[in-house]
């Protein structure tokens, strides 16, 4: 299992695990897909929209690395980087500094 002392350190990684262009694709909508389902959880205050959120995020994530990327998701070993590392990716594409 590797071992990180800060975020500094997991991030270069988190980048080897997203190589995939599908994956990253799928990670961003997932993203967008969050942002979009908290707003409405909050707009509605209906704590439902939330949950599907959560489902949202992962699930277009998980399947990027299941079936494009070919490995496990960080988020198993490395929950709270592997979350920072989802939102510093998204801006990262946003500000293009990583390409879709």
């Amino acid at each position: 299992m590797n071992r990180f002392a800060s975020f500094r350190e997991f991030y270069p990684f988190y980048l080897e695990e997203h190589r995939n262009r599908i994956s990253r694709r799928l990670h961003f909508i997932g993203s967008w897909g969050v942002l979009v389902l908290l707003a409405t959880a909050m707009f509605t205050g209906n704590p439902w929209w939330a949950l599907g959120a959560l489902f949202c995020g992962y699930g277009f994530a998980w399947v990027g690395h299941f079936f494009f990327e070919k490995n496990r998701p960080a988020t198993f070993k490395h929950p709270f980087y592997s979350f920072a590392g989802d939102w510093v990716m998204f801006k990262d594409i946003l500000t293009g500094k990583i390409r879709l």
